[in-house]
């Protein structure tokens, strides 16, 4: 049976690439979409989500816009310099493929798991303001969904939001704790991974060659290529982050290492705000297995998904 799933995203450009991955593939069957500040302004995030599904041919999967700040309020920041004035990477040409639907996104979460008890991965690859609040309206939810694969947070790896944190854990922190102390089973798909599974220049050109998805994701990978190079790799690269979210539910990830472990979030006003404390006494093989451990945090994971995700949106 396929793969269950609710995505939750701040949709600038591997959110899009997600979202065609979720929407595409098989294996996964896509209930709905709910939309977060983050990368873009929430407005602008549910405006592209409306836009990718409809590249993508799946203009029938609900949106549902969410949160547009943090859980406890404060300022917001943008990613801009990353995905572009339009999170599209400037390739956004204003098509308008229908409104959202006119509930939030964390009452939509809560109505679409009451109605496919244990059988739904929520797949957060934005801040969790959305996933917070849907824990509020529910307090059952953690015993109603199959799991949530989310992308944020890193174990090993250095932050990109700060030394030690996170973007998508760093905007929301207080949001981000409430999600981790939940009693549900969590997948990290954090730095660790995601800075490691790249797309190359074969890559982009596999997806100017096929068909309309595939052709805009091209031209929306040029400017976060772009971004990488001179921020990170110093050629012209991307990293993936948010399909390797929506691979680790599916069940489409080879996974190498992945202990499964406490997680704590940094709700501080330090230097590490925001930082996923990850107990990782309970890597080594034979280690005892930690009481209370649910987040299994992926370490390392094979490389080949990244031309997978693109085969399957140049095929479209």
């Amino acid at each position: 049976m396929p793969t269950k799933m609710i995505l939750d995203c701040d949709t600038g450009i591997d959110d899009a690439m997600a979202i065609m991955y979720a929407a595409l593939h098989p294996s996964i069957d896509l209930l709905a979409v709910g939309t977060v500040w983050g990368n873009v302004p929430v407005s602008m995030a549910t405006r592209n989500t409306v836009h990718v599904l409809g590249l993508a041919g799946r203009t029938a999967i609900p949106v549902a816009q969410g949160a547009a700040g943090p859980l406890l309020g404060g300022p917001v920041e943008y990613a801009f310099a990353v995905h572009g004035d339009d999170g599209q990477g400037g390739a956004y040409d204003g098509t308008d493929h229908g409104p959202s639907v006119p509930i939030s996104a964390a009452r939509q979460i809560v109505e679409t798991v009451r109605a496919n008890p244990h059988e739904v991965w929520l797949v957060p690859v934005g801040p969790l303001t959305n996933i917070a609040l849907a824990l509020a309206l529910e307090p059952a939810l953690p015993r109603l969904v199959k799991g949530v694969s989310l992308m944020g947070g890193a174990a090993l790896a250095p932050g990109n939001f700060s030394p030690v944190a996170e973007a998508n854990i760093a905007h929301d922190p207080e949001a981000a704790a409430a999600v981790f102390r939940a009693p549900w089973p969590i997948v990290m798909a954090g730095l660790d991974v995601t800075m490691k599974i790249l797309l190359t220049p074969a890559h982009r050109a596999t997806l100017a060659a096929g068909g309309a998805a595939g052709a805009y994701l091209a031209r929306v990978l040029g400017f976060y290529g772009d971004f990488y190079a001179a921020t990170a790799f110093d050629t012209w690269s991307a990293a993936i982050h948010d399909p390797i979210a929506v691979a680790a539910a599916a069940g489409t990830l080879g996974i190498r290492r992945a202990p499964t472990v406490r997680v704590e979030v940094d709700c501080t006003a330090g230097p590490s705000r925001g930082a996923t404390v990850c107990d990782l006494r309970g890597r080594h093989p034979g280690t005892p297995a930690q009481e209370g451990a649910h987040c299994t945090v992926l370490l390392d994971a094979d490389d080949t998904i990244a031309s997978d995700i693109v085969a399957l949106i140049a095929a479209a």
